[in-house]
């Protein structure tokens, strides 16, 4: 079985992340990339499906050369190989941008079950998965905690409020996954060693056959970043009793901040 994992290179959360000069990207130089936390979610359940199916667990990324790192810990974690599409024209696409590449070279590959985490961490968009399958023309199922294929079939759980829907699809299929799916593992010493002779084929837009100037890649773009505002100081609340703080709390509450 010939599984893809689309994975993402992203600011690790706990890094500090500043806006850069020109106030539409963000300061690199100092912060942490890891890989999208959805997308270790979707490199351990590809991992899972090889071992229980057997197969081949290739990880695809759209990314600059620093998003090898990345790939490599997934290649650690125990997938086969990997292929990144390097290219300054992709480097500023938005999500639809970036499904389109990845459809491109998707389209060169062979694959059975595709999977992606449900959303990066960083845009936030929960498009790319969605629109890489619309893309191809095959089925997608999004948000997913629990999988199993049998006879050519995927037979996904996904989370939706209030409960669960069991959802089936014919393979070749892509998947997004949700937290809950799985535990990803940890990469080996071992793993890490080997990961450094498993293949990893750098393209470049070309080598996929995907033009920018004739293809639309990017439909929105970043006008202008922004902090949210400063938390103003707290106010302590003054009395001798629980009863005189709790008075106080409510007429505060009443004509300061007005939510009584």
């Amino acid at each position: 079985m010939e599984i893809v994992v689309l994975l993402k290179q992203v600011p690790a959360t706990e890094s500090l992340v500043q806006i850069a000069d020109d106030n539409v990207s963000i300061k690199k130089e100092d912060v942490k990339f890891v890989i999208n936390p959805y997308d270790e979610f979707a490199v351990e359940e590809a991992i899972q499906i090889k071992e229980k199916h057997g197969g081949t667990v290739t990880i695809l990324s759209v990314g600059a050369d620093k998003t090898v790192e990345a790939i490599r810990t997934a290649l650690a974690m125990g997938a086969d190989k990997g292929i990144l599409v390097n290219d300054a024209a992709a480097q500023d696409l938005d999500g639809l941008g970036i499904a389109k590449v990845l459809a491109a070279a998707l389209k060169a590959m062979p694959y059975d079950v595709i999977v992606a985490g449900m959303r990066a961490v960083d845009d936030d968009n929960y498009q790319v998965g969605t629109a890489v399958a619309e893309i191809l023309g095959i089925p997608s199922i999004s948000m997913v905690i629990a999988e199993e294929i049998n006879d050519g079939k995927i037979t996904c759980h996904k989370a939706i409020e209030g409960g669960n829907v069991v959802l089936e699809a014919t393979l070749p299929a892509l998947f997004t996954a949700q937290r809950g799916l799985n535990e990803p593992r940890y990469a080996s010493l071992p793993g890490i060693m080997k990961a450094k002779k498993k293949p990893l084929d750098v393209k470049t837009l070309a080598d996929i056959g995907f033009d920018p100037a004739t293809e639309i890649t990017a439909t929105t773009k970043i006008i202008t970043m922004q902090y949210p505002p400063e938390r103003t100081g707290g106010k302590m609340i003054a009395g001798d009793t629980a009863q005189e703080k709790a008075s106080e709390l409510v007429k505060l509450l009443r004509e300061e901040a007005k939510v009584i």
